[in-house]
């Protein structure tokens, strides 16, 4: 970068959910940041105006499907243009495509396996040229306990997917050490108020009974760790998956 600033920040699939309460947080705190989303337009667009009107920081919003090269690079060379690069990145973005067995489609399987881990392999390849060149950076990636030890069936190829981002963030933070941080945060049962109201109330009483704290995580809790994972604080903290998840138990 041209005048090398530690709080540049993108996170992709920030739209909406753990994503936009991620920018929310780091924009609190100073931020300047690049929102991504593919489909979340309108809620992109409400993000960037609410940031930087609410906390003065600059804020830019690039449409662009992280599994695609050509979107990726184009999605770059706006940053580039706008803030001369980043220097830290928060690998959000995923997908879902629950169905039982019997109706799982290999065509899904590779979709959801694309966007959330060659997504964030693609980008943060583009990303680590900045953050080497300034000897200093921090990439987290969003994985999920799906990838770790709770398992629905309905719902494989994105416990696969998880799990990968997982193996990518060891494998990541070895080829980028020493000067910028790899790490991975996996979330438990996390849901705003909006997202709970469409789960059956005797699924949600189900799950919240393995949760050790009895309720379901917020979004903002995420964003929490993440903000200090950024930090000049978390120096020592590489190549490591951190769990939130209440004390989440059984599947």
């Amino acid at each position: 970068m041209t005048d090398f600033n530690k709080k540049t920040v993108l996170v992709t699939g920030s739209g909406r959910g753990i994503g936009a309460a991620i920018v929310r947080e780091l924009a609190k705190v100073g931020y300047n940041c690049v929102i991504n989303y593919h489909t979340s337009e309108k809620g992109a667009m409400l993000l960037k105006k609410e940031i930087e009107e609410k906390y003065g920081v600059k804020a830019i919003a690039i449409k662009a499907d992280v599994s695609n090269e050509d979107d990726v690079d184009n999605m770059f060379s706006i940053i580039e243009k706008e803030f001369g690069g980043i220097s830290c990145l928060v690998n959000n973005a995923a997908i879902d495509i629950p169905r039982i067995f019997e109706s799982k489609r290999i065509v899904d399987f590779k979709k959801v396996m694309d966007v959330n881990v060659i997504g964030a392999y693609l980008v943060s390849k583009k990303a680590s040229r900045y953050m080497i060149k300034n000897k200093w950076g921090r990439i987290i990636n969003i994985s999920s306990t799906n990838g770790i030890n709770t398992y629905y069936p309905m719902c494989l190829e994105y416990d696969a997917s998880k799990a990968a981002l997982i193996s990518l963030t060891h494998n990541l933070s070895v080829q980028f050490a020493p000067h910028i941080t790899v790490n991975s945060i996996a979330p438990g049962f996390i849901g705003s108020e909006a997202e709970l109201k469409d789960y059956e109330e005797e699924f949600l009483n189900e799950e919240i009974s393995k949760i050790l704290v009895r309720r379901v995580g917020d979004p903002k809790e995420v964003a929490y760790l993440v903000r200090f994972l950024l930090s000049d604080e978390a120096s020592y903290i590489n190549n490591s998956v951190i769990r939130i998840d209440g004390g989440q138990y059984g599947s």
